[in-house]
């Protein structure tokens, strides 16, 4: 049997360098950015360089025509610490309009969007003040920077894109992955001094083969119907962390997510040391 064909936009990038070659080993991968090298300057063999926020879906849309998925990591910029660029954002939901618009147009199934937990980030300020234990998909979208607004507006454009209102009826089912933390660098730093900041790290840390594992069951589950039968679902981008502050259990029941790492595990080392210089402030 052919593969499934997949598109996978900013291809170049940091998150998609994380899942690239198996997804490659999976699928028929086209993919697509604005440039053909990656953060080291690495050159990616057989990317197709375009700009997917240019508002002519002509110029791109053949990309797209026969795809049965495509996963959207294409993002304008980089994340500055304070979020405070909102006419980046505007350019990087112009683009997330684009690529959904161009799905239906081209009779894509399913999307998925990697969204970010900062979508949610005003649940922290409450979970690190001690006022709340955990945040949920099911929860609204609180955001207090402009970041977080783009990943919200990514979210409710993908939910208007499900239901097939503003389409003729057309409908493109989607999953929006809200990733954490998906670095190895996690537990570098951590500090006796600021137990609540180990935390968050080892809670929203994603592992590669766990990113990829949350790719493929996001876009080969068959039904990702909502309560009221709208395909669509929010999951949380972490392993199984044993630190974790956002449930996954929906991704459990609905995609069948199994994580195989859990930061607790994988950096146990640190966190023994860390903990241990911890406990001498308290002798």
């Amino acid at each position: 049997m052919p593969k499934p064909k997949v598109v996978l936009t900013g291809a170049t990038g940091y998150l998609a360098g994380r899942m690239r070659t198996k997804l490659q080993d999976r699928y028929d991968l086209t993919m697509l950015d604005v440039k053909s090298t990656d953060p080291e300057g690495n050159r990616i063999r057989d990317v197709h360089e375009v700009d997917l926020i240019n508002r002519d879906r002509d110029q791109y849309r053949e990309l797209f025509r026969g795809a049965d998925a495509v996963v959207h990591s294409g993002f304008k910029g980089t994340v500055d610490s304070m979020h405070t660029d909102f006419w980046k954002e505007v350019d990087n939901v112009t683009m997330c309009y684009n690529v959904y618009q161009t799905c239906i147009e081209e009779g894509v199934r399913r999307l998925v969007m990697m969204s970010s937990n900062h979508a949610a980030d005003y649940y922290e300020r409450l979970i690190w003040s001690d006022r709340l234990t955990f945040a949920t998909p099911e929860m609204i979208a609180l955001s207090d920077n402009y970041y977080g607004w783009g990943k919200i507006s990514y979210e409710a454009l993908g939910f208007i894109f499900a239901t097939g209102q503003m389409n003729e009826g057309k409908i493109l089912q989607n999953v929006q992955l809200r990733i954490g933390a998906p670095r190895e660098s996690v537990a570098d730093g951590l500090s006796a001094d600021n137990l609540k900041g180990m935390h968050r790290n080892l809670g929203a840390y994603l592992s590669a083969r766990d990113q990829v594992q949350l790719i493929v069951k996001s876009i080969e589950t068959e039904n990702i119907e909502d309560q009221n039968g709208v395909p669509f679902q929010i999951f949380y981008g972490i392993s199984g962390n044993t630190h974790r502050f956002w449930t996954i259990e929906n991704a459990r029941r609905i995609i069948g997510y199994k994580p195989e790492d859990d930061s607790a595990i994988k950096f146990a080392d640190k966190i023994s040391f860390v903990t241990g210089e911890a406990h001498k402030g308290y002798e």
